[in-house]
């Protein structure tokens, strides 16, 4: 290390950075403007800035554009906002073309439109779109953006990058069929035309990596595009240099993203020291492109592209190989007498632990993220990372040839295409494996510096026992298993959770409910979940949640009724299961038994596609008790007699019973129902109330909570609601029990452990 003062120089910025962000700085995360300038922006949301173009995307809805050094005119001054993320309307003329003109980049557009802070995730799990935006220094998006003027100048190269892009693509896109989404993101980085259940399944079989820019891409296109340059007779300097600047081009071109930028750093570090007759050193290497991203924006610190770049990179150049140099001095003797079989064999036994090795270093990163890492990638990679490169190849062939010949671009890609068939074939192959993917939950911060201490050791006993061994023969199984004894410490010390007797979990699901339950650290439950207003609610929202808590089956869905703002999550999840397209599994689906599901639309399509996913389905009625553990689960309603024609009014009715807990979930019940329960006498004192119908007036009476008495009430809705939920009278009402009222729009997931501990996952503002 006292060689590497670049690697030094690196960990000491990023100390200060961590210390910084500790002391409560803006440096790596929040709103760095000054605070006058937020303060006015939310009094003022209708606002004009201007800004030059980066780029443009555009869907059927609206055309986004990504302005930079953009500037905030309020009382005749220009303040700075950095970059903003612009939504502009996009009508469609009688011709079907957009009535927006082209935004060419580099061009100066004054817009005006509603300016909104980019929000931070209100559900453990959920992605942090403000943390992703924040590294591209975005702290606002303005909605229902329209361009008021637009400069005729622009930046020629910048707009012939873009274009270039685009050619390549609807060239990708004409020759390379339905695997032109992959050829796309492989090739170009852009995965706009990706099928997101093609996605998905990359992600469980753990080859995602190829999908993104990366120190592959650059190393095979830059490396080979210099040995070709060599080979035709230019010499190491015409060549380096010409390689370089091709590379950073296609870095500028393929976006810039935080992985390209890791990638192309090290690669023209690496060329130049070939052009000037250096030896390479990758930890030195890794760190000085470290320093310039993070001196860019020290934001990236943080973000999970950064994180898991490096990671890997310190996996494969600095800890394989001091793992390396110690399986190659205990079997020094033992190579010496294998065949050519025998050699055969221990490349891919040393491909599979150097692949290994890379799992084990970006492990608590990827928990941390994405709270699951597949267990099948190990081995899938031992055959995607030699073949990327022919896919690779392939379309940047096709890509180029179709400049000239679309023929000859049919021709090209094909070696990519089968390849890439035969990944997709794959992974749904392995996505029907119960154990391709392990859901090990998000980690603590102790857990994470535990795990790396741990490992360190291990590495360090590892290579220092084999070092001082004279004969590593008969040593060897004594290191390997202390070493592998470490090891799985560390992912034990990494999946441990601390014993509870439960956990309820309120989600902010927007419009709509959805509550997940855990018992004693073995059962699980979701109770409704669905939303009227958040798209995808089962990708975004209830599956990240469950990844993040390491829940990997849920013994039961209850679904209290069958409107869309209940079941909408619940329906993605049976098709993800369905599908092949999550590990996670679905024991029970729990239905309120009605008489009249004839017209029920929903509801018979949910039991189809519970069926269909391999779900039991199950009704209940009032007087059914189901049991886990220690924990009672009573169904208070629907009565037997319950037709399911008054969705709304026969909605399940659950109360949950701990030992010195209860609880009350009440779906979409109005005061009908309430005094039929009341006249049934089974409600009773509880200590949390699910506030039926999102708050709704005509719930939540006045008798209803003079027996229930809540200690808390949760109301689960959506600040955009147009029911006016919740209503004053419903708040008032809960006020004069003696309730305490968490709002899930405004405090995001409200989670209830042990019935004593209360907390909400975003401070109310």
């Amino acid at each position: 290390m006292r060689r590497r003062p670049v690697c030094i120089l690196c960990m000491l910025l990023v100390v200060f950075l961590c210390v910084t962000d500790w002391l409560g700085f803006s440096l790596i995360r929040g709103n760095p403007l000054p605070q006058s300038v937020q303060t006015w922006i939310r009094k003022h949301p209708e606002s004009t800035i201007c800004g030059e173009v980066v780029r443009c995307r555009e869907n059927e809805d609206f055309q986004s554009v990504y302005l930079r050094n953009t500037y905030l005119i309020y009382n005749s001054e220009k303040v700075s906002i950095d970059n903003i993320k612009v939504y502009l309307k996009q009508k469609k003329n009688h011709s079907g073309n957009s009535d927006v003109d082209k935004l060419l980049a580099g061009s100066l557009v004054l817009v005006s439109g509603k300016l909104e802070e980019v929000q931070s995730p209100t559900n453990p799990g959920e992605f942090d779109s403000k943390a992703y935006y924040g590294c591209q220094r975005i702290y606002y998006v303005m909605k229902k953006g329209k361009i008021k003027k637009q400069s005729q100048s622009h930046s020629a190269y910048g707009q012939f990058l873009i274009d270039v892009q685009q050619k390549f693509a609807g060239i990708l896109e004409k020759t390379c069929g339905m695997e032109a989404g992959a050829f796309e993101a492989i090739v170009l980085g852009d995965k706009t035309n990706l099928d997101p259940e093609l996605k998905m399944r990359y992600q469980m079989a753990g080859i995602i990596h190829i999908l993104a820019i990366s120190g592959l891409h650059i190393s095979l296109l830059g490396m080979g595009l210099y040995n070709l340059l060599k080979k035709i007779g230019l010499g190491i300097w015409p060549a380096g240099l010409l390689a370089l600047v091709i590379m950073l081009q296609y870095g500028m071109m393929t976006g810039g993203t935080v992985s390209t930028m890791r990638a192309v750093c090290m690669f023209l570090l690496s060329v130049g020291a070939k052009i000037a007759g250096r030896i390479y050193d990758m930890p030195t290497g890794m760190a000085a492109a470290a320093i310039l991203i993070l001196m860019e924006n020290p934001a990236y610190l943080l973000d999970g592209g950064f994180l898991l770049s490096f990671g890997s990179v310190i996996g494969i150049g600095c800890v394989w190989p001091l793992v390396q140099e110690g399986m190659d001095v205990l079997n020094r003797k033992k190579r010496s007498e294998v065949n050519e079989k025998g050699k055969i064999r221990d490349k891919l036994l040393m491909s599979f632990l150097a692949s290994g090795v890379v799992q084990l270093t970006t492990l608590p990163i990827v928990l941390w993220f994405y709270g699951e890492v597949s267990v099948m990638g190990i081995f899938l990679n031992l055959l995607v990372l030699p073949t990327v490169g022919i896919v690779l190849g392939s379309g940047t062939a096709g890509a180029l040839l179709g400049l000239v010949t679309v023929r000859g671009a049919f021709l090209a890609v094909v070696p990519g295409r089968i390849i890439l068939r035969g990944y997709e074939f794959l992974t749904v192959l392995l996505g029907r494996l119960s154990f391709c993917t392990w859901i090990g939950g998000k980690p603590e911060v102790w857990q994470i510096v535990g795990y790396y201490l741990v490992l360190a050791a291990a590495v360090w006993i590892y290579r220092a026992g084999v070092m001082k061994s004279e004969n590593g023969k008969i040593f060897a199984w004594k290191i390997r298993a202390v070493y592998a004894g470490m090891v799985c410490f560390a992912i034990l010390l990494i999946s441990y959770r601390p014993h509870e007797n439960f956990r309820i979990a309120c989600l902010d699901v927007g419009q709509g409910d959805g509550i997940v339950v855990e018992i004693e650290n073995r059962w699980n439950i979701l109770i409704d979940g669905g939303s009227t207003n958040k798209n995808e609610l089962g990708k975004y929202q209830l599956l990240p949640y469950l990844k993040s808590r390491g829940i990997s089956r849920l013994d039961g869905i209850y679904v209290s009724h069958t409107d869309e703002d209940h079941i909408s999550g619940v329906r993605e999840l049976l098709e993800f299961v369905e599908k092949d397209l999550t590990s996670l599994r679905i024991e029970n689906l729990i239905l309120p038994k009605w008489s009249d599901i004839q017209e029920n639309k929903n509801y018979r399509e949910l039991t189809e596609l519970a069926e269909s996913a391999g779900v039991r389905v199950l009704t209940v009625k009032a007087g059914d008790e189901i049991r886990y553990g220690t924990v009672r689960l009573k169904v208070l309603w629907p009565e037997s007699t319950a037709s399911g024609k008054e969705v709304n009014e026969d909605a399940m009715v659950l109360e949950m019973i701990s030992k010195d807990f209860k609880g009350l979930f009440t779906g979409d019940i109005g005061m009908v129902t309430e005094e039929k329960l009341i006249q049934n006498g089974c409600l009773e004192d509880v200590d949390f109330l699910k506030t039926a119908h999102h708050g709704s007036r005509y719930s939540t009476g006045a008798e209803f909570l003079e027996i229930v008495r809540p200690e808390l009430a949760v109301v689960s809705c959506s600040a955009t609601n147009t029911y006016g939920h919740p209503s004053p009278d419903t708040l008032e009402r809960l006020k004069k029990s003696g309730s305490r009222v968490l709002i899930t729009r405004d405090c995001g997931a409200v989670t209830i452990v042990n019935g004593k501990s209360v907390s909400a996952f975003n401070r109310i503002k």
